[in-house]
């Protein structure tokens, strides 16, 4: 297996398959492929050994289904075009050393990937589209790709080292690293309806990836511009 990131503001992740590699994607994450890639799509894949691990992985952020992408007779090629400007990164995971990542994050993983939700909080209405703060959780043994939105920030915490981040500036970290979610007093924000600011609290020892652009941001960026319905 080869990969390559190709472009900069909107890039895209192609993968060479050859003869005994596998690889796992959400079905609608595919841009392109070629030679003879062979598809299989179900339920029981990702780490989900039963119902209840499906519907964990479809509340994180996958889906009740993926694909499974292998190769027959020959080399094959298959690309994920990223969804919103920002990066991919490679990210190497084992026993032990797990990755918590936005719930948009993942990108595709090679075989014996097993996707989970890590943490799940309501922030109010006014935030994520009411949908609440999830983070995806990576463990199994495998190399997955995640995508951050805008730019990338890389911080690594000393052992009992804190940062503060807005929630959706969380991109990815270590398993090790510690979070939870805080309210800061004496910043009013309307959008979550009354005083004090949601931030997440990372502690170290562990590396931290910030993500500069965050989905709601770009939401509200571009909402001037969408035709308005009449009154």
């Amino acid at each position: 297996m080869h990969a390559e990131i190709v472009g900069t503001t909107l890039p895209v992740l192609e993968i060479r398959l050859d003869p005994g590699d596998d690889l796992v994607a959400e079905p609608a994450q595919l841009s392109w492929m070629r030679g003879p890639v062979r598809l299989n799509t179900k339920m029981m894949t990702a780490g989900a050994g039963g119902i209840l691990g499906v519907f964990g992985r479809a509340l994180a952020g996958g889906g009740l289904f993926m694909t499974e992408f292998t190769v027959e007779g020959g080399p094959g090629e298959v690309a994920f075009a990223a969804r919103v400007p920002g990066t991919i990164h490679a990210v190497g995971v084992e026993p032990g050393h797990g990755m918590l990542i936005h719930r948009n994050g993942f990108l595709c993983a090679t075989g014996g990937v097993e996707l989970g939700i890590g943490f799940q909080q309501s922030l109010g209405a006014g935030i994520f589209g009411g949908n609440g703060f999830v983070l995806q959780r990576l463990t199994g043994r495998c190399t997955a790709w995640v995508e951050l939105g805008g730019e990338t920030v890389v911080k690594d915490l000393a052992p009992g080292e804190q940062i503060f981040v807005h929630p959706g500036h969380v991109g990815m970290f270590e398993e090790r690293v510690g979070f939870e979610i805080t309210t800061v007093p004496g910043v009013r924000n309307m959008l979550f309806g009354g005083d004090g600011l949601f931030l997440a609290v990372l502690t170290g020892p562990g590396r931290v990836w910030l993500q500069t652009l965050t989905l709601p941001g770009l939401a509200h960026a571009l909402a001037p511009y969408f035709p308005q319905p009449p009154r």
